[in-house]
């Protein structure tokens, strides 16, 4: 018994060797149904980055921004893949110039100062049915950390010829850790504009056929 019994943590190191080479196999084989490689620049015309934030406590006002860019790059191992992105702030459209005026001054944006807004992303990894993007986002002048949820929508051909892939993301931030900390108090209690952003992601990308 002692003899068989000094085998035992070795077969549950093995074992648990077992189990994490399965998971790394499963998650880098093309197990995604036409899944492509390379890098891919997004459609604008059918994509969209949209927003939302509470308003006087009791709505939300939601917007987009029309001038943004991005370039996907998918590898032979789908966790290895990356994302780049640019957004030009002063593209923004809640449906009232006034308010998109002032979303651009120096109370929040402050555009003339800090043009756009970037993000990089630094990791992926599969979460369940989806997949979790790990990055930097750049905003005022301040850089966090700041994950997206990812649903990959999935690949198709286009009648052009081409190759276009589909992606949803999501996230949410709080204005004031990138320096955004206007307060407009209300007499009755309260906030006009809310802290945490919600930001909401669609794309459609092509692939570069160079």
């Amino acid at each position: 018994m002692t003899g068989a019994a000094s085998w035992l943590p070795m077969l549950n190191v093995q074992a648990h060797e077992s189990e994490e080479i399965s998971v790394t196999q499963s998650v880098s084989s093309n197990t995604i149904p036409g899944y492509r490689t390379g890098t891919w620049q997004i459609d604008p015309v059918h994509s969209e980055v949209s927003f939302s934030v509470r308003h006087m406590m009791v709505s939300k006002v939601r917007g987009h921004f029309t001038e943004f860019e991005a370039t996907i790059v998918t590898a032979e191992v789908p966790t290895d893949s990356s994302v780049t992105a640019s957004i030009k702030l002063d593209s923004i459209s809640t449906r009232n110039e006034q308010r998109d005026g002032h979303i651009r001054s120096a109370d929040f944006f402050d555009v003339e100062q800090h043009p756009t807004m970037t993000y990089r992303s630094t990791s992926l990894v599969a979460d369940g049915d989806g997949w979790t993007v790990q990055g930097e986002l750049a905003l005022h002048g301040v850089t966090k950390s700041v994950p997206l949820s990812l649903e990959l929508n999935g690949f198709t051909a286009d009648p052009f010829g081409g190759q276009r892939a589909g992606f949803s993301a999501s996230t949410e931030i709080n204005r004031r850790d990138f320096g955004i900390d206007i307060s407009m108090p209300m007499d009755g209690g309260g906030v006009v504009v809310g802290d945490k952003i919600a930001i909401t992601i669609e794309i459609e990308a092509v692939l570069d056929q160079n």
